[in-house]
């Protein structure tokens, strides 16, 4: 029985694992960097140690000094989470090699999966079905359209050193393979100087469904499936379990191949086996392959947690304590249906840009759960990840969990950054989503209709107006003067767009606002206020801002005429940090002519790189930052001036 863990991770997995230990009565260390001095998982932890600078080299990912910390501070086992250290075999060796335990699968297991080729050759020999495809020397035209035959149209013809799209064709019969074949061999010799190609199964419906499996180094069990085909740019947004349309046989037959899979190699743990489903004709048990093992914890494991009972951080502890799996395979059920909605922070307007920002108001409704590594108060930094949290929850059917996932985000509040709360909440309402018709590509093919704002009404406004004027919680004598109405007015903006609002108070429940040319009507009956006739929403002020929780909220800003008169004389040339970051390169060059949309630098923050584009034509005048300048949100990188 372990009484002692460290947990070599930070933010919202560091949470989730000590709210189990706590529960089991175990203690916990954290470790965290500069950055996190003041994070939630330090004030959560029973001790914590500084462990260096905010680049995860610098602190997360130093191993022999998370392994010290460990030892000095007699914890028996290391917990890695997910991300950093998790997949890490040296790690594992290096743990061992100092007398503690690794709360997760052996070095040996993490190896045998860390190379995608070799991982597919262990699993075919597992008897794990893996994507039909020929990856063979013998480049034959006619060798290459057998080898087509037997996988089965359609075919992807893919150059082997292809990337970017090029060298890469779609077969839909074999008529087609000849002419297809010369045209890949063709574009991948010009792009790539090889015109070597392999052929794999072309999966026209795919659906991402992976299998939770927990071994304890000898036997596995499978805890069902989770569906995380709701994906944008191979990262996922939206997962479920279980798989809707799943039917008995099939999943018997995926939870099988799982437990095959965690086997073959003595599995200890959690981890995840990743298929790929060609959902074309349905779920069919002939029709999924293997793509992948996580050898770690997932960060969608609620949604399997929620639907079987099971704590799955509980079990970790437990088999790496030297208990025998829990729970046998006929001993786990799925009850209901659960969904997890990943909300970050991050500006969706534009393209997704990760966003900072310190958090002014953090709310989530009672009716979820919220697994979540800040609060309010707490910062958003560019060093890390930017998810604020997982927004889960439970129902006993499909239906009836998504419209309390939809329930939820409305009810989810965050001020002092943008979100994807809305792009979220549209994906809960989306048709094709709610009946359960999902692919991979869904996200890509609606794009348009997902990312619409929220739609800003004259009452959002007043109620913008009511909190920044002191409005809201006023007395009995509010309103009179001694020979009129009072007037009162101010200006905000929303996204840019400068607005006046002026008002008429009639008294202490009785508001007549102007905003534009929009007249809005403010009462108070029985102690709340309607603003048009509607409920007023929760507003919350911080500074300058003022959020108004409704369209997962509307973030405007009181504008101080003096402000503004200051920055009408900008001259509107300069490329700024859209956020904090590294400056990794800078293209630009004083005297330089641009063009509308060339890259003039690149920023890396948020473990992402953002090109930073020309926005109009003319000259670099200035260059203001070189190579590796650290940089603050704001800061003037490059200043153009006229042709």
């Amino acid at each position: 029985m372990l009484n002692k863990i460290l947990i070599a991770n930070r933010g919202e997995i560091a949470c989730r694992v000590m709210e189990t230990a706590r529960v089991m009565g175990v203690k916990t260390v954290a470790v965290y960097s500069d950055a996190d001095a003041a994070a939630k998982h330090v004030q959560m932890a029973d001790e914590a140690v500084h462990i260096g600078g905010p680049a995860p080299a610098d602190s997360y990912l130093k191993g022999d000094v998370i392994i010290q910390v460990a030892l000095e501070t007699g914890a028996q086992a290391i917990h890695p989470g997910y991300g950093f250290l998790s997949e890490n075999p040296e790690f594992v060796d290096a743990v061992e090699a100092a007398g503690l335990t690794f709360i997760g699968p052996s070095a040996h297991a993490i190896r045998s999966m860390g190379l995608k080729d070799a991982a597919k050759v262990l699993m075919e020999e597992a008897g794990v079905p893996v994507v039909p495809g020929y990856h063979g020397d013998n480049q034959d035209p006619e060798h290459l359209a057998g080898a087509a035959d037997t996988i089965g149209y359609p075919v992807l013809i893919k150059a082997v050193a292809g990337g970017g799209g090029k060298g890469m064709r779609l077969v839909e019969a074999p008529e087609e393979f000849s002419a297809a074949l010369a045209s890949a061999q063709g574009e991948a010799k010009t792009a790539f100087g090889n015109d070597a190609v392999l052929v794999e199964k072309f999966v026209s419906k795919p659906r991402h469904i992976e299998i939770q499996v927990f071994g304890d180094g000898k036997h596995a069990v499978h805890l069902f499936e989770r569906d995380c085909s709701l994906q944008r740019r191979h990262q996922k947004v939206i997962e479920e379990a279980p798989a809707p349309d799943m039917t008995q046989e099939m999943r018997d037959a995926m939870g099988q191949a799982g437990v095959r899979a965690a086997e073959a190699i003595g599995y200890s743990g959690a981890g995840t086996v990743e298929f790929i489903v060609d959902a074309s004709e349905g779920l069919r048990p002939d029709r999924f392959w293997f793509m992948e093992m996580n050898t770690r914890l997932q960060v969608e494991h609620p949604v399997t947690e929620a639907i079987t009972g099971v704590d799955l951080v509980e079990w970790q502890l437990r088999v790496a304590g030297g208990e025998s799996l829990p729970k046998q395979q006929d001993e786990l059920f799925i009850t209901g249906h659960s969904f997890e909605a990943r909300l970050y922070a991050e500006d969706v307007p534009k393209g997704f840009l990760p966003a900072t920002g310190t958090l002014t108001h953090l709310h989530f409704p009672a009716d979820c759960r919220a697994d979540s590594g800040v609060r309010a108060g707490d910062t958003i930094s560019p060093w890390y990840d930017p998810m604020i949290s997982k927004v889960i929850v439970h129902g006993p059917a499909r239906a009836v969990a998504l419209a309390k996932l939809d329930q939820a985000l409305e009810g989810t509040q965050v001020g002092g950054t943008v979100t994807n709360l809305a792009f979220l909440g549209a994906l809960t309402r989306h048709a094709g989503f709610a009946a359960g018709d999902v692919d991979t590509g869904l996200i890509g093919r609606d794009i348009d209709t997902l990312v619409q704002a929220p739609a800003v009404m004259p009452r959002h406004k007043a109620m913008a107006a009511m909190v920044a004027l002191d409005l809201v919680d006023v007395s009995e004598d509010t309103g009179f003067s001694l020979w009129a109405p009072l007037h009162r007015a101010v200006q905000l903006s929303w996204q840019d767009e400068v607005f006046d609002a002026d008002v008429q108070v009639d008294g202490p429940n009785r508001q007549l606002w102007q905003v534009g040319d929009d007249q809005v009507l403010a009462e108070r009956i029985g102690g709340a206020w309607r603003v048009d006739e509607q409920a007023m929403a929760d507003v919350v002020q911080a500074g300058s801002e003022i959020t108004v929780f409704e369209g997962y909220g509307m973030a405007f800003q009181v504008i101080d005429p003096l402000n503004r008169a200051a920055s009408a004389t900008g001259d509107g040339n300069l490329i700024e940090a859209p956020m904090p970051g590294l400056v990794k390169a800078v293209f630009a060059k004083a005297g330089q002519e641009v063009k509308e949309g060339d890259r003039l630098a690149i920023l890396e923050a948020m473990k992402m790189e953002h090109s930073l584009l020309a926005a109009r034509d003319g000259v670099v005048a200035e260059v203001l930052v070189g190579d590796g300048s650290q940089v603050e949100a704001g800061a003037a990188l490059v200043r153009l001036e006229d042709a």
